[in-house]
């Protein structure tokens, strides 16, 4: 199922065999969105076998679509404006036509089974034109905004699958979808940066006495280690304000959202073991880790009890 390169004018997609139209055409996109899930997230394509085997696919069709977006927005070569322009296109298309684009076409079915609204979608769209326009936050404020353009549609998404429409529901997952992207800016501090984007908030940055160049010379002073203690506790504070989601949902909705709040938890201490210094070492979550999570979340939620261990909402040092 190799895909073509991307170009300016052509945006990469799955070779499809059956005819246009067909029961058999719908079927094959939904089996391209679920090979691009499997190769290329591991989480994800874990996280899905919990789910009722009838909602996977539509899983898999929205991840295609937030993982080509993002691609556009991260990776491609050419015109990525243009790149995104199509890509929405495409996505209106879902609603006002027939998309041509093996993903859309599955897509379109999940959008229609599951009467999901455009906006979330858009948002995700526009997060990665800001991407190639806005390289850092001036302070929390805005870098919030933009999580909620990046990060919290996807939570909107997951719970319209899940048959919950319930505006307090969305409002509980924005905290923690914001939290898990915080978590993962925290997390690839560095790594961002060299690729020319600083998500730590430049007022935040000025109030600790942090400078780029400490980044640049990945020199993780005593006023960057104090920084970045200040923007996890408040992170954790995301995951806690979030964490009643897990009580409110049903089924093994409850499973998947411990799971991922537990992820960004367990990301957060593992900072916090490396005594805040993200610029010399990636603070990583080991693949052991990530299994005693899900096992956790699985037994602990079939079990009625409290979905993850107290000590992940605690700081490490603690």
């Amino acid at each position: 199922m190799k895909t073509p390169a991307t170009s300016s004018t052509n945006i990469s997609s799955p070779r499809m065999v059956s005819p246009v139209g067909s029961p058999e055409h719908i079927a094959e996109a939904f089996t391209h969105c679920e090979h691009l899930a499997r190769t290329h997230y591991e989480n994800f394509s874990v996280g899905t076998r919990l789910i009722p085997r009838e909602l996977r696919k539509h899983f898999y069709s929205v991840y295609a679509f937030c993982r080509g977006v993002d691609d556009l927005g991260d990776e491609a070569t050419g015109d990525r404006f243009t790149m995104l322009d199509e890509w929405e296109r495409q996505l209106h298309q879902c609603y006002d036509g027939a998309p041509e684009h093996p993903f859309f076409v599955a897509l379109q079915q999940t959008i229609r089974q599951f009467d999901i609204p455009r906006k979330p979608f858009l948002k995700l769209v526009e997060a990665n034109r800001r991407d190639q326009r806005v390289l850092k936050h001036p302070d929390y404020e805005e870098l919030l905004e933009y999580c909620d353009h990046s990060a919290n549609p996807v939570g909107h998404l997951v719970l319209y699958i899940f048959g919950h429409r319930e505006p307090e529901l969305h409002k509980l997952s924005d905290s923690t979808c914001t939290a898990l992207q915080l978590a993962n800016f925290w997390q690839d501090v560095q790594r961002d940066f060299e690729i020319g984007r600083v998500y730590l908030p430049a007022d935040d940055m000025a109030r600790f006495g942090v400078t780029e160049e400490m980044i640049a010379t990945r020199t993780a002073t005593p006023e960057f280690k104090a920084l970045m203690r200040f923007e996890i506790d408040r992170t954790r504070k995301l995951f806690i304000d979030g964490f009643e989601l897990v009580n409110r949902v049903n089924g093994m909705a409850k499973v998947d959202i411990a799971l991922f709040t537990g992820g960004g938890l367990t990301v957060l201490r593992a900072i916090e073991q490396l005594d805040y210094d993200v610029l010399t070492k990636r603070p990583e979550v080991s693949k052991l880790t990530k299994f005693r999570l899900l096992v956790s979340a699985y037994t602990r939620t079939r079990l009625g009890i409290r979905s993850l261990p107290p000590k992940l909402f605690r700081p490490a040092n603690t």
